[in-house]
């Protein structure tokens, strides 16, 4: 039986009568498999979608500033992985994140792409969809940026794939909505933490969002590391990326003064990799702008370290002599050493040296 019809075939044993009130001839499984299929017009945020072209008609089209806007966004990140992923040019690789599959479409493609997307608009509300986009591109963002803040708390080295699981984690409940009128509230009713609620569902519906969730990640044709990830997230003995993903989803909770479970999050923490120190360390930083604080380096620096080195002295403001006394250097080595990171980059003098170094995370 395929996955999304034995999902189907699960929810459809233990639905309540109050969500599954279906109109004549209309199986619980079927009920699913329309939902999977409406989840194809999920729309992108109005705004992303006209940031990311007004990016890529530009002349010059920084990666990193792609990537950034193509991660605001759950539908942009789906359906760039998706286009990515059926290129028949790749190889057998599977695109696991968003820079690789920037890094592999074109400009023109990633236009394209964005044109054809439906948008919500936060003052605009769809008759179809009404506020849930909006709510739901909210808790991913607060997820991803817990994530991203464990990722650097424990050098985590797959820090670009999970930021897209914590992207999707919750893709599930999109599907669930869409099937049934009265999810969630129906469902969750009186539960307060997120394992209560993932139980509430397993009761009620017989499946929870994170197993539909891996489902419509599948069937998307996403690679199976994020589809583990996303089905796994609420399972009881996780670890890697779905561990991490969990616990991002509870530290995004907290931020929002949802019940959390200290006892919970701990036990999680452990099957992450992540201490209590380190933990605490996220709960302090996670509520501030930004968290880390450092741009995400996305492009592979083709600075030399010497030359880093040499960059990061003048943005302090040292002139050339100075930069040649802290180095151990000649002036005109140190001249040698600017010029060629002037032609590396582009630029035409330090100032725009210095910006683009920056704006790409290399100093």
């Amino acid at each position: 039986m395929p996955a999304n019809q034995s999902v189907a075939a699960a929810a459809a044993k233990q639905a309540p009568a109050e969500l599954l009130e279906a109109r004549p001839g209309e199986g619980h499984g079927r009920r699913l498999t329309a939902a999977f299929d409406a989840l194809e017009g999920f729309p992108a945020l109005a705004e992303s979608r006209n940031r990311l072209l007004a990016l890529v008609s530009g002349h010059r089209v920084p990666l990193a500033d792609v990537v950034e806007t193509v991660e605001s966004d759950i539908a942009l990140v789906v359906a760039v992985l998706r286009v990515a992923n059926d290129l028949p040019v790749r190889g057998s690789a599977r695109v696991e994140n968003i820079p690789d599959a920037v890094r592999i479409l074109t400009p023109e493609s990633v236009q394209a792409l964005a044109e054809r997307m439906r948008t919500f608009d936060y003052f605009e509300r769809s008759a179809t969809w009404e506020a849930t986009p909006d709510r739901f591109r909210l808790h991913a963002l607060a997820t991803r940026a817990a994530a991203e803040l464990l990722a650097v708390a424990i050098g985590y080295p797959d820090r670009d794939r999970l930021i897209v699981a914590s992207l999707l984690h919750d893709i599930g409940k999109l599907v669930l909505m869409q099937a049934y009128t009265g999810y969630p509230a129906s469902v969750h009713r009186d539960a307060r933490t997120p394992e209560e609620r993932v139980q509430r569902e397993r009761r009620e519906l017989g499946v929870d969002h994170a197993v539909v969730g891996g489902v419509l990640a599948r069937r998307w044709g996403l690679p199976k590391s994020l589809a583990t990830s996303i089905e796994r997230h609420h399972s009881d003995e996780v670890d890697g990326d779905a561990a991490l993903v969990r616990l991002a989803d509870m530290l995004a909770h907290y931020v929002h003064d949802d019940p959390i479970s200290p006892a919970d999050m701990l036990r999680v923490a452990r099957s992450a990799g992540v201490g209590s120190s380190e933990l605490r360390a996220v709960l302090f930083d996670l509520p501030q702008p930004s968290g880390a604080g450092r741009r995400r380096v996305v492009e592979a620096c083709p600075l030399s370290n010497r030359e880093r080195d040499v960059l990061r002295l003048l943005a302090e403001g040292k002139v050339y002599k100075q930069i040649a006394q802290d180095l151990t250097l000649s002036t005109s080595t140190v001249r040698t050493h600017l010029h060629n990171v002037y032609g590396k980059l582009g630029a035409v003098d330090r100032a725009q040296a210095v910006l683009i170094a920056t704006e790409r995370g290399w100093l």
